[in-house]
């Protein structure tokens, strides 16, 4: 099994940065990709980005392609997504996920990942 804490949520105003932050833990071998999935209050959960763990392909939705960084600490197991220039249709629950599956060019899409983090809340007010 492999557990996923996210951390580094919280409330900030529009044009503001935060970093999330997810340590995975457990049975962590053979993870190919981990992504960054939002859910906002009456929406579907959509994928943010995501990141494959040889360091290799980085994959963004166009609503934050040039806002956000996704990146990786393989030494610490760790997924971190840099939010810049935010705005309140950013406000949402942010999970972190993993997949031992490779999504290929998929990788936006939730259905490839198993293992979920419990999310971490993000609010942008105008």
């Amino acid at each position: 099994q492999v557990q996923l804490v996210e951390s580094g949520g919280g409330s900030v105003q529009a044009g503001g940065s935060l970093r999330l932050s997810c340590a995975a833990s457990g049975y962590t071998y053979g993870i190919y990709c981990m992504a960054w999935f939002r859910q906002a209050p009456g929406k579907e959960r959509e994928g943010v980005a995501a990141i494959y763990t040889d360091g290799g392909s980085t994959y963004y939705a166009d609503s934050v392609e040039g806002r956000f960084t996704i990146s990786r600490d393989n030494a610490k197991n760790t997924l971190y997504l840099q939010m810049n220039s935010l705005k309140p249709e950013d406000t949402a629950m942010y999970y972190c996920a993993a997949s031992k599956i490779n999504p290929s060019v998929y990788a936006l899409r939730q259905e490839w990942y198993y293992y979920w983090g419990q999310g971490t809340q993000v609010t942008v007010s105008s």
